[in-house]
């Protein structure tokens, strides 16, 4: 599929992009190059599942994972059940 590089410049205003001569030119061809190997390999639209095992799904249920105080048991710095993390932001 061929990019012109008028699609390039239209896409680039729409996206409040400046774009010089020589980037628009090659944005044109890269994107052409791109979508033609995107062609080359396209997929059906609905893949061939008739020799797949079929497969069955389990009941949702919330099940405890880790009981309280357990996910923080061998975290450096923990303290009274919690993380200790270092500050994100610094006042």
């Amino acid at each position: 599929m061929a990019i012109s590089e008028e699609d390039v410049r239209r896409v680039a205003a729409l996206a409040q992009l400046e774009l010089a001569p020589e980037e628009t030119e090659r944005l044109a061809r890269d994107l052409g190059a791109f979508l033609a190997y995107v062609e080359r390999v396209d997929l059906p639209e609905e893949p061939d599942t008739e020799d797949e095992p079929a497969t069955t799904l389990r009941e949702d249920r919330a099940e405890p994972w880790l009981l309280p105080g357990e996910a923080v048991r061998d975290a450096p710095g923990a303290r009274d059940g919690l993380f200790r993390v270092p500050p994100a932001i610094e006042g």
